[in-house]
């Protein structure tokens, strides 16, 4: 009961893995501040989260209906849909009945939930945004209306032309199709078009933006200074990432983890392994690349740990698990950073969803990419481009997969990149930074306390 009497910072993440798990770490980072975070979640991600959440953490778990049936699927539209049309109401209620006392002085909001933003806004409740992922994908989709008025996007989001192109300055080079709204029929890139024009507009109204990420993504360090935005312009934007280096809980997973092929992971030889994970949000890619990249994992002889969900097994040709349960290990979700910094992992094959790479780049493993969607063509790009960590594939057959696999094992400056990369932005001096971001945000909440 200690933390009773703190001031409460209230936390809404987007409802899924990759969102959840910043924002606690955040959360974990604010205690140690002198605040109470309360996380806010729809229920089917509370009931996930709260039982793995100790309570020495310090951190408060509550949970609000999304008004959706349990046997339905929670894709985007739906998720898009029940924020903006259910979750509001219940929100409202608890962030009153939170604040009987007055000891409620902010919320912090994903930017993806930007939702809240009009709830913390109609409760008198001063909002801070949150962005999970690079600061470089902030800027690009910030720059929409740039984008639409030089012509190379429509005023739906579709490009005007397919092509190459550096949308900002000191980006890599991005294809057209890349834009982290252009995903699945013409109607679906349209709604998500129209879902980041709406987050980004509401955006501009916050004092703070927090970015999960570090400065100078750019090697050269010119793309901060193009980015943050002067207070008259928009909202402060500061960077606090990674947080995984800062914070003192271990994010609990949604799904249940098979420690079991760490124990696999023992009887295999150091930097071997090829571990397999696209992620926890990410639809799946498809039956015909399931069996493709069976095939290949298998063809290639080299031991793997892949991280396959059961309903994505459709694709794995018959009697599959059975031929490789000696080469490999098909996992339904797996303990990633206990298996990123096991000695006989050598690569990760990964969609480059920007949590997996920054856990990748604190265990300093190379990396072989197949970005799926959203961001991850951002983050690939830097991956492969800018730090040099990794190689690009564009398809699982037998020879793109051992040709990947045969770059990212064979470059032998690969290590003293991943090196300098580390210490940059996880060593002591980087550390300095995010803390001093973190209380330059918190003091000023502190200040808001008193007055």
């Amino acid at each position: 009961m200690k933390y009773m009497k703190r001031p409460m910072i209230l936390l809404v993440p987007y409802p899924a893995q990759g969102h959840v798990t910043p924002l606690l770490k955040l959360a974990s980072c604010l205690v140690t501040q002198g605040f109470m975070p309360v996380m806010i979640t729809p229920e089917f991600i509370h009931r996930q989260i709260a039982p793995r959440v100790d309570a020495k953490d310090g951190i408060l778990c509550m949970s609000i209906p999304d008004g959706v049936d349990e046997d339905l699927p929670r894709d985007f539209f739906t998720i898009e849909m029940t924020m903006e049309n259910t979750m509001p109401v219940y929100l409202e209620r608890l962030i009153r009945k939170l604040d009987e006392d007055g000891r409620v002085v902010c919320m912090v909001v994903d930017l993806l939930a930007s939702w809240a933003i009009k709830v913390a806004d109609h409760c008198g409740v001063p909002a801070a945004g949150f962005w999970p992922a690079m600061l470089a994908t902030y800027g690009l989709i910030s720059a929409i209306p740039e984008l639409i008025r030089t012509g190379l996007i429509s005023e739906t989001g579709i490009p005007e032309e397919q092509r190459k192109i550096c949308f900002l300055p000191c980006q890599p080079e991005l294809s057209t199709e890349d834009l982290p709204w252009l995903i699945g029929t013409f109607t679906a890139k349209r709604a998500r078009f129209e879902f980041w024009t709406r987050t980004f507009a509401r955006a501009k109204t916050l004092p703070w933006i927090l970015v999960n990420s570090f400065p100078e993504e750019c090697s050269d360090g010119k793309l901060q200074n193009q980015l943050i935005y002067s207070p008259g312009d928009g909202p402060r934007l500061l960077q606090i990432g990674p947080l995984i280096r800062h914070a003192a809980i271990r994010t609990p997973s949604l799904w249940e983890e098979d420690f079991n092929c760490l124990d696999w992971l023992e009887q295999q030889k150091p930097c071997t392994v090829v571990y397999i994970s696209f992620g926890s949000w990410v639809s799946p890619i498809g039956e015909p690349r399931v069996r493709d990249l069976a095939l290949a994992l298998e063809a290639s002889g080299r031991p793997f740990i892949w991280v396959l969900r059961p309903n994505w097994r459709e694709g794995l040709p018959v009697g599959y698990l059975e031929r490789v349960s000696k080469q490999g290990k098909v996992v339904s979700w797996a303990p990633q950073m206990e298996l990123l910094q096991h000695e006989a992992v050598g690569c990760y094959l990964t969609h480059c969803g920007w949590n997996s790479t920054l856990e990748a780049i604190q265990c300093q493993k190379r990396l072989l990419c197949y970005p799926v969607a959203g961001d991850q063509f951002v983050n690939c790009a830097y991956i492969v481009n800018v730090w040099q960590i990794g190689v690009r594939i564009h398809g699982f057959g037998q020879r793109d997969l051992e040709e990947g696999m045969r770059k990212v094992m064979e470059d032998s400056e690969m290590n003293k990149r991943l090196s300098k990369l580390n210490e940059r932005i996880m060593g002591e001096e980087a550390g300095l930074r995010v803390m001093t971001n973190i209380t330059t945000f918190t003091d000023n909440l502190k200040k808001h306390v008193v007055n």
